[in-house]
């Protein structure tokens, strides 16, 4: 039997049903508002903290890489190993990334690599040896705007970490060595006859001493003060420093980084890092230009840093991973890097 809605004596079989007013779908999108306000914090955080998971799982993977490479040849690979030719570039070299290419998955990539004329590797463009994008290397949460990066027509892919050079690693002249990684060979600028690092020289301790560790290729203010394109060239292999000069050529963040920097002095500055500057660090706003150039431009080169919330993940030299905190200070930074200061640093 059917109801009816009954008014005054008047009886609907079909009443209306009344609208939400106005007001009503206002406060309903208000509400809808505030729940997405709430969750969205939270989405992007977990994005976030999936991706520094995937950045500590790549960190240690280039730690095993080191330690596997030890294990047949009784030591690290050199930070870049350096070679002179009398002809433009003068300075080549293969990098510590290209010597654990076989340990990351990239025996292909390894097999005929040119170490007796690194520049060689860079033929063929964009499709050569040192333009190919390797994952491993690569943070998730690191923006890379362009990689490869092109300069003076060859290619070169980008890495989000360095390997630890120490006190300071760039620029090359300036180099302590103090660290597992820096440059040796024929073309170096400071140990010309020094060898790699071996375990055994890591007096601190491998768990107290840094292996690798990130870097962040964001800092509006450093490249509002280089004055070059992006494509100018990296921290090193190329960078208007490949012939028999010592000048630097100021280069935005984007472009640093090469994992096979093959030609020019300063390539350490694309594969090292260091404590020449604390973790994080980014140029100041209101730098002058005459500053940045004379001193910030080469502590910018040398910073560990990420765009990870307040640090930055290391690998430590007994493989393990742990994320640093920002606050860290530079001096307990400094112990972290150098092998044999006979300090041990717990950081926080």
């Amino acid at each position: 039997m059917k109801t009816s809605s009954c008014r005054i004596g008047r009886c609907d079989p079909h009443p209306l049903r009344r609208a939400f007013t106005l007001v009503e779908l206002l406060v309903v999108i208000a509400i809808i508002g505030v729940l997405v306000a709430l969750l969205l914090p939270a989405v992007q955080m977990a994005r976030e903290s999936a991706r520094r998971m995937q950045c500590i799982n790549h960190e240690r993977q280039l730690a095993i890489a080191a330690h596997s490479f030890h294990d047949i040849n009784k030591n690290f690979p050199a930070g870049v190993y350096q070679l002179k030719f009398p002809a433009a570039p003068q300075y080549r070299g293969v990098s510590l990334y290209v010597k654990l290419l076989p340990y990351l998955e990239q025996i292909n990539l390894a097999q005929g690599w040119d170490e007796t004329d690194p520049v060689n590797n860079t033929l063929g463009g964009a499709n050569s040896k040192t333009a190919q994008r390797i994952k491993v290397l690569m943070c998730p949460s690191d923006y890379l705007k362009e990689n490869p990066v092109a300069t003076s027509g060859s290619f070169y892919a980008l890495t989000s970490y360095g390997g630890n050079g120490g006190t300071r690693s760039y620029d090359p002249l300036q180099a302590t060595n103090d660290g597992i990684f820096f440059v040796i060979g024929p073309g170096s600028e400071t140990a010309p006859g020094g060898q790699p690092i071996r375990m055994s020289e890591v007096t601190d301790g491998l768990s107290n001493t840094v292996l690798f560790g990130e870097r962040s290729h964001t800092d509006p203010v450093h490249d509002a003060l280089t004055g070059l394109a992006a494509t100018g060239g990296g921290g090193g292999g190329g960078g208007g420093g490949g012939g028999s000069g010592s000048g630097t050529t100021f280069n935005k963040m984007s472009a640093v980084g090469w994992w096979a920097p093959s030609g020019g002095r300063l390539a350490a500055g694309d594969v090292t890092l260091s404590a020449a500057a604390p973790l994080n660090y980014r140029v100041p706003v209101g730098t002058s230009s005459g500053a940045f150039q004379q001193t910030l431009y080469t502590q910018r080169m040398c910073a560990f840093g990420s765009l990870h919330s307040n640090g930055a993940n290391f690998a430590m030299g007994d493989g393990s991973t742990r994320f640093i905190s920002q606050s860290l200070s530079q001096n307990a930074l400094t112990l972290l890097c150098v092998r044999n200061d006979g300090a041990v640093v717990i950081p926080d």
